[in-house]
């Protein structure tokens, strides 16, 4: 199974392939095949995503699953813990700092 990822152009976000748009989850991603080269050229010429590429992937119950470590990353979020991170506009961030 091979799927199409990029970062939507906006904000940024990871985003997948649907079959007929873009989606923050990688559990509506489409199989894409032979075609997803096109479909990547065609996308990032219209500017609706950024830098979009064909990875490989195996169908699960929940969708499928990257099969590449840097992917599945990409499909499950931040590996930090946001509620812990410093938040530049917070003015009392400094303080916390170890």
């Amino acid at each position: 199974m091979k799927i199409l990822t990029g970062n939507d152009l906006a904000s940024g976000d990871v985003t997948w392939w649907t079959g007929n748009g873009w989606s923050r989850h990688v559990e509506d991603a489409a199989d894409v095949g032979e075609t997803g080269e096109a479909i990547a050229a065609a996308e990032e010429a219209a500017r609706r995503v950024n830098a979009p590429y064909v990875i490989d992937a195996t169908a699960g119950p929940q969708g499928p699953r990257p099969a590449h470590i840097k992917d599945r990353v990409r499909a499950l979020g931040p590996t930090v813990r946001l509620d812990l991170s410093l938040k530049p506009a917070d003015p009392d961030a400094g303080s916390r700092v170890i």
